[in-house]
Formats: C-alpha cells, sequence, structure tokens
C-alpha cells in the first residue's frame, strides 16, 4: 500500500509540473499574440 502511495504521490508531482508548464506556455502565446496588451506602450 505505501509503494503505491509513493507512486500515485510522483504521478500526481508530475502532473502538477506539466500543468504549470502547459500555464506558463499558454501565457507566453497569450502575450504574442495580443503585445499591447500588457501595457508597455
Amino acid at each position: 500500500m505505501e509503494d503505491r502511495i509513493r507512486e500515485l504521490e510522483r504521478q500526481l508531482g508530475r502532473k502538477t509540473l506539466e500543468a504549470e508548464i502547459l500555464k506558463e506556455a499558454l501565457e507566453l502565446l497569450a502575450r504574442a499574440a495580443h503585445p499591447l496588451k500588457d501595457g508597455s506602450r
């Protein structure tokens, strides 16, 4: 049972990291698509 919990925690950590990377990528794409929205002008 402890091995299964450890494996699930490892998988959760990996999925959390993937979600953070995807969120950051989407933010970069949104900024690239709308460069004037960030108020830099």
